[in-house]
């Protein structure tokens, strides 16, 4: 195991399977720049700056998916996203189904999100569930090192398009990973990362953080809260999140992005659907505003849902317990 960041994670992730498969490439924004001991190791023809046009380079990535090739291309921010929609979701999400299964698109898109660096509503901007909602696609977004490590190695690996969202706030978090290059993280695979019989709080990226300060909050009032990290948020663990809240019986969802017709909604309609019956209060989703960003930084993380507004969620929904 070693300590390093979530940005170094990625640098690892990416260098061990550009050596396990000489099909996997590298391009996009400032790439060879920020990765230059990869552009040393494998040289300028696998890993490369380009143009700022995302769209190209989405397309550029689409084709070399179907023509064999296994590209990992970053788009830097979110928001830039956008310019890449066609490729992306009317290309890549949907060929390998209109093509009867005859091609395959092995490609990885790499993006920043989420508060952290002030930036601003067009470089900030938590677009993770417009891509949920496009049939093909997977999307991930860890919360740790050693899962930024991890399941981008999945992604690379897997036969379909993937986008990997990195929450900018993470990328210089230190992290214990491991060293070593058979580290890979299942896509699709929910974490528990602390057990509890109260209430379950789930959540991706940088508010597992908030939750899992929250959940020690809580068991000094002697409220016992697992926390559970989505991890990925296409394929969704629905088993992981039915499973623990049958457990507790409560749940909190807690993300960064626009409540409306979030991540949050989705979890929350799953539990309404199969789990009714086990649920001792409603679920709660504790999300960001439909806004966007500021580049205050004060009025940037005013947006993020906090561990403080986390425990007051669980402590309205235990009600007459936490009062005693």
């Amino acid at each position: 195991m070693s300590q390093i960041t979530a940005h170094d994670a990625v640098g690892q992730a990416l260098a061990e399977e550009m050596r396990r498969d000489s099909r996997v490439v590298l391009f996009g924004e400032g790439v060879a720049t920020k990765r230059h001991e990869l552009v040393h190791e494998f040289g300028a023809d696998r890993v490369r700056n380009t143009p700022l046009a995302e769209a190209i380079i989405a397309g550029t990535a689409v084709g070399a998916a179907a023509s064999g090739l296994r590209p990992v291309v970053d788009l830097l921010f979110a928001p830039f996203l956008t310019y890449s929609m066609d490729a992306i979701v009317n290309s890549a999400g949907k060929l390998r189904y209109l093509s009867g299964g005859q091609f395959e698109f092995p490609m990885v898109v790499l993006a920043m999100t989420g508060a952290g660096w002030a930036v601003g509503g067009q470089h900030n901007h938590n677009l993770e569930a417009m891509f949920v909602h496009a049939p093909g696609l997977k999307v991930v977004m860890p919360s740790s090192a050693a899962d930024f490590k991890g399941l981008l190695k999945a992604a690379i690996r897997d036969d379909n398009p993937v986008l990997f969202f990195m929450d900018i706030a993470l990328t210089m978090a230190p992290g214990e990973v491991p060293d070593s290059a058979d580290h890979v993280v299942p896509i699709g695979r929910a974490a528990v990362l602390r057990e509890g019989s109260d209430v379950t709080l789930v959540s991706y990226a940088k508010t597992v953080g908030a939750c899992l300060a929250a959940a020690d909050a809580l068991a000094a009032q002697g409220i016992s809260a697992e926390v559970l990290d989505l991890r990925t948020l296409k394929p969704l663990d629905e088993k992981a999140i039915l499973r623990s809240v049958r457990k507790t019986g409560r749940m909190v969802v807690v993300h960064e992005a626009n409540r409306l017709c979030g991540i949050g909604a989705e979890v929350s309609a799953i539990v309404s659907e199969h789990a009714f019956d086990a649920l001792k209060a409603p679920v709660r989703r504790l999300a960001g505003p439909d806004a966007p960003a500021a580049s205050s930084w004060v009025l940037e993380q005013a947006a993020v849902p906090t561990a403080e507004a986390v425990r007051d969620a669980v402590l309205g929904m235990v009600g007459e317990r936490a009062a005693a």
